[in-house]
């Protein structure tokens, strides 16, 4: 029994492999609990010098995310509007406003205004729904106690210093045209080309000293606003073309067109190849003879410009020839 006792006690102290690697295993364990409180701080250092060198090599990357806008009237230039102002609901209105445009620049923007029903005629129509959608075309009726039911009250709106401040906070240029007036797309000059002017429209005789007619014209805001913080138009007097004409041509520092100039657009004086006509009442009223009495010159004008026949008054041939008798 005595060596039985001696032979298992003996056994105990025998070294074998896994005694070996457990032994070794708790002193390298012990080894860094002891060692490693003294080099934590080091190591941390260390690390964080090359997070912070592997970081500096990465490539530099901005996202913006809330940059991008979702008004499509951004896509245009806001001081550069062309305005319509006509309570009738004509029904030519939508493929005449769909023309202009297609002629006028495409950074302008476009502004109706007029009554229920005229906007009511106008918005139904898909294309113009589409312009709307795009950011290109505004239809608005304007609220009380505003009032365009007829041209005194359109004068008295155009004359009228909150009118820009409320409805065109922004716009530098107007584009001013009526349902009797229109843009000639064979014209080879951009309406961008006279932005430089103060006002320019129509001569209303070759002796005009400022041809300022406002049937189709474009407007400096700037310019305008100078003329009303010192002077307010009197109801029922003239037109306010007329009533602006004179007061912007003796402003200093305005740039007017003259006699000798090209102008924008024909009236009662022909120039060839203008930019647009403006055709009083569309026609109904007697047309000046100056510009319409000759058969050659009335040819050549629609030959250059046949969308005048969407605004004018036509008649067919055999029509016309009957109601002269013959």
């Amino acid at each position: 029994m005595a060596a039985a006792l001696s032979s298992g006690t003996s056994s105990i102290f025998v070294p074998s492999r896994a005694k070996i690697l457990l032994f070794i295993s708790l002193a390298i364990t012990w080894w860094f609990a002891s060692v490693l409180p003294r080099y934590k701080p080091a190591i941390q250092e260390k690390f964080k010098a090359r997070l912070d060198d592997a970081l500096q090599a990465l490539p530099s990357i901005k996202v913006d995310w809330n940059r991008q806008s979702h008004d499509p009237h951004d896509a245009y230039n806001a001081s550069k509007v062309a305005l319509m102002i006509e309570p009738r609901p004509l029904p030519h209105l939508v493929p005449h406003l769909l023309h202009m445009i297609s002629t006028v620049p495409p950074d302008w923007r476009f502004l109706f205004i007029g009554s229920a029903e005229s906007v009511v005629s106008v918005g139904r129509a898909y294309a113009t729904q589409y312009q709307q959608v795009i950011g290109k075309l505004d239809l608005m009726v304007l609220p009380e106690p505003w009032n365009i039911s007829s041209k005194e009250h359109v004068f008295r709106t155009l004359t009228d210093a909150r009118f820009y401040d409320e409805f065109l906070p922004s716009v530098e240029w107007i584009l001013k045209y009526e349902s009797d007036a229109i843009l000639c797309a064979n014209s080879d000059r951009s309406l961008n080309e006279w932005l430089d002017w103060s006002w320019v429209g129509a001569p209303r005789t070759f002796a005009d000293q400022f041809p300022g007619n406002g049937g189709l014209s474009l407007r400096r805001v700037s310019a305008i606003r100078r003329v009303l913080s010192f002077q307010a138009r009197y109801n029922d007097s003239e037109p306010e073309d007329e009533w602006f004409s004179k007061r912007i041509y003796l402003l200093p520092d305005v740039k007017v067109a003259l006699p000798t100039d090209q102008p924008l657009s024909v009236e009662d004086v022909y120039f060839p190849d203008a930019m647009g006509y403006h055709v009083r009442d569309g026609g109904r009223t007697p047309l000046n003879y100056q510009v319409w009495g000759e058969p050659g010159q009335r040819g050549a004008i629609f030959d250059y410009c046949p969308e005048l026949t969407m605004i004018m008054e036509m008649k067919l041939e055999r029509e016309r020839c009957l109601s002269a008798g013959t």
